[in-house]
Parts: C-alpha cells; structure tokens; sequence
C-alpha cells in the first residue's frame, strides 16, 4: 500500500526556522498554505521535498505572482484543497470529492475532522503572534487514510 507523507506548513511571513525544516524533513510533498513572504523560505523548502504553495493575503510582488490563491490536486490517491484562508473557501467538497483541505492565515493550529473530510491548519512557523504557537504539521496518507499530527517546533509559550 503506498503511503505519502506531507508536510504542512502556513504563515512563515519570510523566516526559514531551522526546526520547521526538521519536523518536515522526510515529506514527499511540502504544502505551503500562503503567507510564504518570500521567495528564499519556498527555494529552502526545496531542499527538504517537492513544493506546492499558495499566495496569501500578504503576499505580494512579481515573485508572489506565480503562486495562485488556491490549488486542487491528487495526493496518495486523495484529493486536497489548499488555500490560505478558510473565508475563501469556494469549493464544493462533496461534489470534488476533497479529502483533505489545508489551510493557514489565522495562526492558529487545528485538526478537525467533519464527515469525509479532514481540515488541517499548521498554524504559523514564521515569527511568533502574541501567544499563538510555532507550529508546522505533519500528514500521513495510506490507502486513503489520512492521519494528521500538529507539530510544536519552539518550546513552551
């Protein structure tokens, strides 16, 4: 059975932290959910694994032109949605037949499960936003099983 393991990262807003690159070390994709900040934390990604990102609302300039504000594709045989925020979701997931949707923009981590489909929010792995964790995440898909895990990459708030 093929397993595909992603990593899920959101919100870097330009810093490349050495801990976010080794909690996803080992992915076969990098899903990069918006707020990227900068072309240089998607070419560091890519030393880590494939890279599949989106633009977020803060992203901007010729570079952050290529990176379109949402993207449908098939991985390990599931299809995932990623976006940066959840107010654009505009897809009907049933009728897509969407497994995994991933998104960022609220930097706030969270896995939440309703009927067919999971939705995973890293959290952010740029600066750090009032109390809010450093985070990045973590997916494994195996026959169509989708196991996610939230991955603190800092210490204690």
């Amino acid at each position: 059975m093929k397993r595909v393991s992603l990593g899920l990262i959101s919100d870097t807003h330009g810093l490349v932290r050495p801990e976010a690159l080794e909690a996803l070390r080992g992915s076969d994709v990098i899903l990069h959910a918006g707020d990227v900040g900068a072309p240089e934390v998607l070419a560091a990604l890519r030393t880590v694994a494939r890279v599949v990102a989106v633009r977020g609302n803060n992203d901007r300039g010729a570079w952050a032109n290529d990176l379109p504000p949402r993207r449908t594709l098939k991985l390990g045989g599931v299809r995932v949605h990623l976006l940066h925020s959840m107010n654009d979701l505009d897809v009907d997931l049933e009728r897509t037949d969407v497994a995994l949707v991933v998104s960022g923009h609220s930097h706030r981590p969270m896995i939440d499960r309703r009927d067919a489909v999971v939705f995973v929010n890293p959290g952010s792995a740029g600066p750090r936003r009032f109390k809010l964790p450093v985070s990045v995440a973590r997916c494994e898909i195996v026959g169509g099983r989708i196991d996610a895990q939230v991955i603190h990459i800092l210490g204690d708030l």
